[in-house]
């Protein structure tokens, strides 16, 4: 990773696009603190699709049914983890 100052960056802009278009990850500097980074494009996360999934995933028919009291009984007490405080 590069990391370079304001000044140097202004001045050598196109070198520093053409760095981070092959791969390169530059900082940008200011009074030696780190400000902003130049990272090329294909590096950002690509957005999520809907529908991804489909076809690939089951859901069981029972996935809307009733929790069994003991469970259901967790939730509404707020004590779903185990603690080493009860027997």
């Amino acid at each position: 990773m590069l990391t370079i100052n304001i000044h140097e960056a202004k001045t050598h802009l196109s070198r520093f696009i053409e760095k981070a278009a092959a791969g390169e990850e530059i900082i940008i500097a200011k009074a030696g603190k780190p400000i902003a980074k130049l990272v090329p494009l294909h590096s950002l996360p690509s957005p999520r699709s809907l529908g991804m999934f489909k076809g690939q995933l089951n859901v069981p028919e029972d996935f809307d049914a009733a929790l069994p009291e003991d469970v259901a009984a967790l939730f509404e007490s707020g004590t779903i983890e185990p603690s080493a405080e009860k027997p």
